[in-house]
Order: C-alpha cells, then structure tokens, then sequence
C-alpha cells in the first residue's frame, strides 16, 4: 500500500499537467515578487520625493524675518559683546511640529538647532559639507536621506537664506521617515496578500485549463495503448485545435503508415520465402524421387540388362541434369537478392545480338525468326548477363510458338536516353491473370506443361533480377489467341 502511494505521488510529480501547474505558478510567483520589488522602491522614490517638495513649500512660506535678525552693526561690537549680539541675533527655539526638526546653518558652517523641545533634534552634516553645499552656484535640489545622533532616519531637505547673489547661510528641515516607513510596509503587506489570493485564484482556474488542454494528448496516449504489431490502422486525428498536438499526431500516422507497410511488405516476403522454400523443395524433390526409383529398379536386377541399364542411366542424367539446372538457377536468384555485383562495360548492343543470331536460330528450329535492330546503339552492361536475359526471353518464345507456324521478331530499338529490346511471338498468349504472375518464382503459365519441357518457373524471374540490377525495367503484353511480347529497356552508356 506504501509502495502503491509512493508510486502515484511519483506520478503526480513527473506528471506533465503538474510540472507545466508548477512552473506556471513559479514564473507568475516571481513576476509578482519582482512587482513588488519595483512597487516598493518605485512607491518609496515617490513618497520621499512628495514629501521633500511639501517640505520644500513650507520652508519657502516661511518669513525669513523670523528666523534671522539683521546684523550689520555687528562688526562694531566688541567681542563678548559680539558673543552675546551673535546669540541675539538668532530666535530661540521655533514653534515646529513634533515628527520634524529645523536648523540654521552660518556661512561659516555654524550650526544652530531651531526646534522645539517636542521637535526632533535634527541631524548633522559636517562643516566642510555644509560649506560646499552654500559655495555651490547651484543649490542641491530633492532630498537626503541623514541618520540624527540617535540613529533615527531623517528626511532632509535644505534652503539657502538671502538673496541668491550673496547667501547667508542655510535652512535645513528634516522629517522623519517612520511614518513612511509604515506607509510602505502596509501597501507591501497588502500586495502580498493580493498576491497570494491572485495565485490561489491562478491554482483554482489552471487545474481544470490544463486538465482539458491535455485531453488531445490522454487521447493519444490511449490510442498509442491499442497499437500493436497486428493493428497498425490506427490513425491520430491531426486537427485538434493545438499545433504541437497536431504536428505530433502527423509524425505519428506517417510512423505508423510506414510501418504498416514494413509489416505488409515483410509478411508478403515471409509468404513468398515460403512458396519459394515450398517449390524449390518440390523441384528437387521430383528429380531426386525419379533417380531414387531407377536405382530401386537397378538393384532389382535390371542392372544385368544392357538396355534396361542404358535406359535408366539416361533417365537418371537427365533428371540430375536438370536438378544440377535448378540450383544453378536457385545460387544466381540468391545472388542477384543481394547487391549484385557487375562488370560493367560500355558494349555495342546491337553487335552483341548479332553475335547471338546463329545461337538463336539453332534454339527456334523451324520456326521463323525475323531481326529488326537500329545500329550503333550502346549500352553500359555486362554482356554475359545480358545474353541471358536474351537467351531466357527467346526461350521462352521458342516453347510457345508452333514449330511450324511459329515466327518470333527480335527488334532492338532507341530514343534520348532508354533502349528498347522487344521479343515478340504468334504462341496462344496469356491471361491476364498469368501476366500478373508471369515473373513469379516457380511460377509455370501452363500447368499441362510437365517439367522437362516447361522448367522450373525461375528463367522469367532470373531474367527480371538481371534487368533491374542494369537499372533497367522488363514488361509483358498479351492477348489471349495473338501472342506475346516482352519488353526489356535499359539506360544507355552515358545516361546512367
């Protein structure tokens, strides 16, 4: 039970719906506390900037009469009687309210407190500061920010008395910052608290968003679950209202067609493997049983006859003749399934046939052949291979055309860039139900056919392999009661 909780909670953290919920609110939790960093020190700026500029009009309202007395017999006076005018001459302490405090500062950078005893006492700056802030032809504007002898944070603004031509010396007021300090703590406690609120509000709304936002991917995880070897007609629907979905459910019923036809195009090797295994067993099977027989024969005292001997040696060559044929025929199917390797040469096609015309004439008998080639063709190729596909072609023609009646055409023909090697004759012709198996392995069109005089069913096989391995393409044409032609192009030389 532990390990099952354990398992679900791992889930729920790997879970694509929670890790986007997770991340979401991470980058909206630190949106908000950048916010409030901005809010904070934005709000603050803009709070001790009002407050200096209030400050700043008070001190400007204030009658500078007030505050200094005239003093321009003071030079007569004796010194402690200068002493005594000096401490005359500035008013005691002023009327102030009690969070602020007020200073005079001499333009030798005397510094006399003008609050009341409610008032703060205000902070001080050194004399040499003082003094640099009256030489300066432009008065320091806005605020600073001072700590008293108390250590209490101060906000100070300053104000130079007299005419600005000829200063004589300073006013400084000074406010304390708790109160906005207060200000401020108060509107970040209550962003934090919209904050929060805003992301509990976010959590409630994007659980059921996320959830109905990947319902197209549960969908697809379940179709995914009904796949396998045996049903690969699945298919994703590709409009489901978000592109990245989409993309993935084309990418995945491409994946799933092409291995929907690997499966189909593996399952038909599989059977053809086997009609291949079962036939070429056949065909071995029948010269093997035929030899089997005739020793049987031998042993039973047919030996001591010379003509029944004579009779069965013949039959036996013969049928291991042609078993000897058969896997020849067999060993060069299995080599052309693989990457064939060729001599390639650049050859006169047309010399190749007419050095295989008294081949050919001796193979047709009786019958009549007719050649029609166009001169000068050339072609890259093996010319071994191609007399075999030749040979196989106008064999085939020779066993369906009468011996009498019969007329097979050769003609050799070319355009731009294909070669054309046509072999017609008049026989019975084909089906088309033959003429779609007619390069099948072991495949016979005349079943009455028995197999010494037919073959084994691989020479239409045999003859298409070589074709395609040259890079070429062989075709049948037939109609039932008019004869046949075999059609073989190949590129030629300088075309490839």
């Amino acid at each position: 039970m532990k390990a099952g909780g354990k398992s679900r909670r791992k889930y729920a953290l790997r879970s694509l719906r929670s890790q986007l919920l997770a991340r979401t609110l991470l980058i909206l939790a630190l949106l908000l506390v950048l916010i409030g960093f901005l809010q904070y020190f934005l709000m603050k700026d803009f709070l001790y900037r009002s407050r200096a500029e209030a400050m700043d009009t008070q001190l400007n309202s204030i009658p500078a009469d007030l505050l200094i007395k005239d003093s321009q017999e003071q030079s007569r006076v004796t010194a402690p009687q200068e002493q005594t005018n000096r401490r005359n001459n500035r008013p005691g302490p002023f009327l102030f309210w009690p969070d602020m405090s007020l200073a005079s500062i001499d333009t030798d950078g005397t510094f006399q407190s003008l609050s009341n005893e409610n008032g703060l006492k205000p902070p001080r700056l050194t004399t040499e500061q003082y003094q640099a802030m009256q030489q300066s032809k432009r008065m320091r504007h806005g605020y600073q920010l001072i700590r008293d002898a108390q250590g209490k944070e101060q906000l100070v603004v300053f104000r130079p008395l007299g005419p600005p031509d000829r200063s004589s010396g300073l006013l400084q007021m000074g406010v304390s910052t708790n109160s906005m300090q207060e200000q401020l703590i108060n509107q970040l406690r209550t962003f934090i608290l919209l904050s929060l609120i805003a992301l509990a509000i976010g959590l409630a709304l994007m659980l059921p968003v996320l959830r109905r936002t990947l319902v197209p991917l549960s969908r697809m995880v379940e179709a995914v679950k009904r796949i396998d070897a045996g049903n690969l007609a699945e298919r994703f629907d590709a409009e489901q209202g978000q592109y990245e979905v989409d993309r993935l459910a084309v990418s995945f019923n491409g994946m799933l067609e092409r291995l929907e036809h690997s499966f189909a195009a593996e399952r038909e090797l599989q059977m053809q493997m086997r009609r291949f295994i079962a036939d070429a067993s056949h065909e071995l099977r029948t010269p093997l049983t035929s030899i089997h027989g005739f020793l049987e024969v031998l042993l039973r005292g047919a030996a001591s006859n010379p003509k029944q001997l004579q009779s069965a040696l013949e039959s036996m060559y013969g049928e291991s003749k042609r078993m000897n044929k058969l896997v020849s025929d067999l060993l060069l199917l299995a080599k052309l399934d693989r990457t064939p390797e060729l001599k390639l040469e650049d050859i006169p096609l047309d010399a190749l046939l007419l050095e295989m015309k008294p081949q050919l004439l001796m193979l047709a008998g009786t019958r009549k052949v007719v050649f029609d080639m166009t001169a000068g063709i050339r072609v890259l190729a093996e010319g071994d291979k191609i007399k075999q596909v030749v040979l196989n072609l106008f064999h085939n023609a020779v066993q369906h055309t009468d011996m009498e009646r019969g007329v097979i055409q050769v003609n050799l023909s070319a355009g731009k860039k294909l070669v054309d090697i046509q072999i017609r004759d008049n026989g019975p012709g084909m089906s088309k139900e033959q003429l779609e198996r007619i390069f099948e392995r072991f495949y016979r069109g005349d079943e009455s056919r028995t197999r010494s005089s037919g073959g084994a069913g691989l020479g239409l096989a045999i003859t298409q392999s070589i074709v395609e391995a040259h890079g070429g393409n062989i075709t049948a044409e037939s109609t039932p009661g008019t004869g046949s032609v075999f059609k073989v192009t190949l590129p030629l030389a300088g075309t490839v």
